[in-house]
């Protein structure tokens, strides 16, 4: 299994990484990749990606961060280019459910790092919430260019993941799956195609069902895993083989 979303750099995480990073193998978790909100997150990712071989980050600024965390494309292929193990950017994209930051700046931010990620041929992770019809705008005026899309922890209608499937983005799944008010997304995940689905802890976010309410962490993705092969009708085992062969090809080919 490959955990594409979680934030190391968060407590209690960070604290007890050892632990973290231990219960993660032994439920047979094979990379994590952890994610850059801020500069200061990102600072913190540096140093995460040498603490063990299977920690891998990306370089980018989350959109609650993007009025106080201005960053330029070149910025990000600079830190792209210093660690092989920067393997992602973002995560980037709108949030207009929260408003935490200006919304031209969210866009402003969020093409700087779709320049990026077009330059350098590298998968962008996007966060969407409340901003369908303006985040595929986006993504579909350059359509043209084939980016790497990953939309994360995605939650969105299944009319968008149609459109975004038409850009050949990956979709990945997080503990949300697993909640019993979940149906409407369910039912999306049950049509996007297997090879377009990743699978996501977003940990300390999110704790699936049955860990619900507590802070979440990678070892937990084990329960999305098994919901999920619920939900598409296949073997748990197929599913882990399926959503770690696609994580593979979307960051390593």
């Amino acid at each position: 299994m490959i955990d594409s979303h979680c934030h190391l750099d968060h407590e209690p995480l960070l604290t007890d990484l050892a632990n973290v990073i231990q219960r993660s193998k032994d439920v047979g978790i094979e990379k994590l990749l952890t994610i850059s909100t801020s500069f200061e997150s990102f600072s913190k990712v540096k140093e995460l990606i040498n603490r063990d071989e299977m920690i891998y980050g990306t370089i980018g600024i989350h959109p609650h961060e993007s009025s106080t965390n201005i960053i330029t494309s070149k910025q990000i292929i600079d830190n792209l280019n210093e660690n092989s193990k920067i393997i992602g950017i973002g995560e980037t994209g709108l949030d207009f459910y929260y408003n935490n930051s200006d919304i031209e700046k969210q866009i402003a931010s969020f093409k700087e790092h779709i320049e990026a990620s077009i330059k350098t041929n590298t998968p962008l992770i996007v966060h969407s919430r409340d901003a369908e019809k303006e985040t595929f705008k986006i993504l579909n005026s350059y359509k043209n260019e084939k980016i790497k899309i990953l939309m994360h922890c995605f939650t969105g209608s299944k009319e968008f993941s149609e459109k975004l499937l038409t850009l050949n983005a990956y979709f990945s799944a997080s503990g949300i799956i697993t909640f019993k008010n979940a149906i409407d997304l369910q039912e999306t995940f049950k049509s996007i195609p297997m090879d377009n689905i990743l699978i996501e802890t977003d940990s300390p976010f999110l704790a699936p069902v049955p860990k619900r309410g507590k802070k979440n962490e990678p070892s937990f993705i084990d329960f999305t895993a098994s919901k999920l092969a619920e939900i598409k009708n296949i073997s748990k085992q197929e599913l882990i083989k399926k959503t770690t062969n696609n994580f593979n090809k979307l960051f390593f080919n």
